[in-house]
């Protein structure tokens, strides 16, 4: 993402007044316009690219690698849920690493970016908001069926704090992904409206840039079956309403530059 482009410009402006958002409700309107920005910004691009001269390359997709931590961490399951919710939303594909510490994006590269930058925001506030619901001992009022396999009796036994965040994480991410998408529809239905001619409506100008990186994953990945993180029966439901509360409320909060280092997470 260029700082020339004004619409990449509009995005960064968007976000700095999102770090100083009073309420969850200011703040929120802050997300959703950034995700519609960035749609609109993706269709200004893959028109750019149809109509690029046949004397040069047109843009193509290509393929970056992003950590998401480290081997051994707890619970990179949700981690990975968050950064595919975000990458679906923006025209990314990703391949994940079997023990969830990385992630292989294909996309073009303005797309990845605001997928990073996007995550990068998200991930700092899911952390912080779990560790805030932990901290807080709700869950500790909560308790759990488990079935003792020696006595072949239900059990009630507390809500473990492992148990409870990874509940509010997974809330979290899927709340987060149901609004960049609805931001993102909401942006294509929008920019349709104004689009001459009908033909070239929005969704499938982003139609045609979701089948180039398509057919850009198809030659360029090497993975071999399914992603299998996060299988887990145990759930917290207290944890899950307010993971998906907080989630609702989530902003675009301080974040490093697009390429800039990352926030180191505790676990």
């Amino acid at each position: 993402m260029t700082d020339q482009h004004p619409k990449a410009a509009r995005i960064g402006a968007l976000l700095r007044k999102a770090e100083q958002a009073s309420t969850p409700e200011e703040a929120d309107a802050y997300l959703t316009k950034a995700q519609a920005l960035a749609t609109e910004y993706q269709v200004d691009l893959e028109l750019a690219r149809l109509a690029h001269s046949s004397r040069t390359a047109p843009p193509v997709p290509t393929v970056k690698t992003i950590s998401l931590g480290e081997r051994g961490k707890r619970g990179l399951h949700t981690y990975v849920r968050l950064f595919s919710y975000i990458a679906g939303v923006n025209s990314v594909t990703i391949d994940i690493a079997h023990n969830s510490t990385y992630v292989v994006a294909y996309g073009f590269d303005t797309d990845i970016e605001t997928t990073e930058l996007l995550y990068n925001s998200l991930i700092t506030q899911m952390v912080a908001a779990s560790d805030a619901y932990i901290r807080s001992g709700a869950h500790k009022a909560e308790t759990t069926e488990q079935l003792n396999t020696r006595t072949w009796e239900w059990e009630y036994k507390p809500v473990s704090g492992h148990t409870a965040r990874i509940s509010f994480q997974k809330a979290f991410g899927a709340r987060v992904g149901r609004r960049l998408r609805e931001a993102r529809e909401q942006a294509v239905q929008t920019v349709s409206a104004h689009q001459e001619p009908a033909s070239t409506g929005a969704e499938l100008v982003l139609v045609g840039r979701e089948l180039a990186v398509t057919e850009f994953y198809k030659a360029r990945s090497t993975a071999r079956g399914s992603y299998r993180g996060g299988r887990s029966q145990n759930v917290s439901h207290h944890a899950q309403r307010a993971g998906d509360r907080a989630g609702r409320d989530g902003r675009l909060g301080a974040s490093p530059a697009i390429g800039g280092q990352r926030v180191a997470l505790g676990s």
